[in-house]
């Protein structure tokens, strides 16, 4: 006769076989439903500093229209999670609310299943820069570069459409732009020169084309090249059609000698504490191309104190103040 501690033991080992086999079973069942993504709606991002970032500031009535259209997205993603343009859209949602590791790992998921997708590659690179994680994003938007050679380059849609709810970007563009943007921030000006002479070649509107340029001189710049750099702002006018970038064609106004870095301060939202990142990163780089590194260090302070961590202007004040630091 069996004991009955043993028999008892028996019992429950047949029985959690058989829950097992039946979840198993389950998830059989359901082969297309959505993996599903941790969320965390109150993570934290640090900077290049060592600080603890802030949640992401949205007024009221944009926080409640975002999580709207992130609930939409999610609803359509989980409709069908295999749909390339539900998860890009799942994780551009995500990202608008600031929740960039979110966003981060729907993307990874995404390229679980199509591995070879630069538009999900060019997503997630962008999204590494915001993270501060410049490695991985040359990684992806290397990749994109790569997959994205025989395809047809399209119009890219915008999450956050402009005042002409037109969108101006395309495919190619923004691989190669946020591409040397992460050269640029990693140091590597060699390589953000080389993709920024092929990003220019993808910029169609004067919108693109005073984005790449200012990145594009701020690049020569940092390696002393000024002939170089002037010769880049031979195109650039007063009268150009500018929809969204008008911070960048007023810096590259100030490099021309229209604007004095002054005048640009003066149209910057500022206050006596900070300073809008992307009028202010510019300035501040005039100021050490210009040899006054006192100026220049007092505006990336300024920068840094700015609730916008999220933009390229922030992230590359962090740069060159842990460059200033090291000095």
């Amino acid at each position: 006769m069996l004991n009955p501690r043993f028999l008892f033991l028996l019992i429950l080992i047949a029985l959690s076989a058989c829950i097992e086999t039946q979840s198993s079973k389950g998830q059989e069942d359901t082969p297309n439903a959505a993996p599903q993504v941790p969320t965390n709606p109150s993570g934290r991002m640090v900077s290049l500093l060592g600080t603890v970032l802030p949640p992401k500031q949205l007024s009221e009535r944009v926080m409640g229209k975002r999580l709207e259209q992130l609930e939409d997205a999610r609803k359509k993603y989980e409709s069908d999670p295999e749909n390339l343009d539900n998860i890009i859209w799942y994780g551009r949602r995500m990202a608008y609310l600031g929740r960039y590791q979110e966003a981060i790992r729907i993307y990874s998921i995404g390229l679980d299943i199509n591995p070879n997708s630069y538009r999900l590659l060019r997503h997630r690179g962008h999204r590494y820069i915001t993270v501060r994680k410049f490695d991985a994003a040359i990684e992806d938007l290397q990749r994109a570069a790569f997959y994205a050679r025989p395809s047809e380059n399209k119009i890219e849609p915008d999450g956050l459409p402009n005042r002409l709810n037109k969108p101006l970007s395309n495919d190619k563009f923004n691989i190669w732009y946020h591409l040397g943007i992460a050269y640029y921030l990693k140091g590597n000006y060699d390589k953000a020169i080389s993709s920024f002479k092929k990003c220019i070649t993808y910029a169609d509107n004067d919108d693109l084309i005073v984005a790449t340029t200012d990145w594009f001189y701020m690049t020569y710049r940092k390696i002393g090249n000024l002939p170089a750099a002037q010769e880049l702002l031979a195109p650039i006018s007063r009268r150009m059609n500018i929809v969204e970038n008008y911070a960048y064609h007023q810096r590259l106004m100030m490099y021309q000698g229209h604007y004095q870095p002054e005048d640009l301060l003066d149209k910057a939202d500022r206050d006596n504490d900070s300073i809008d990142p992307t009028i202010g990163y510019g300035v501040a780089n005039w100021y050490l191309y210009n040899g006054q590194v006192d100026i220049a260090t007092e505006l990336i302070d300024k920068i840094l104190r700015n609730p916008q961590w999220d933009g390229f202007g922030y992230i590359a004040a962090e740069v060159d103040k842990v460059s200033l630091g090291n000095l």
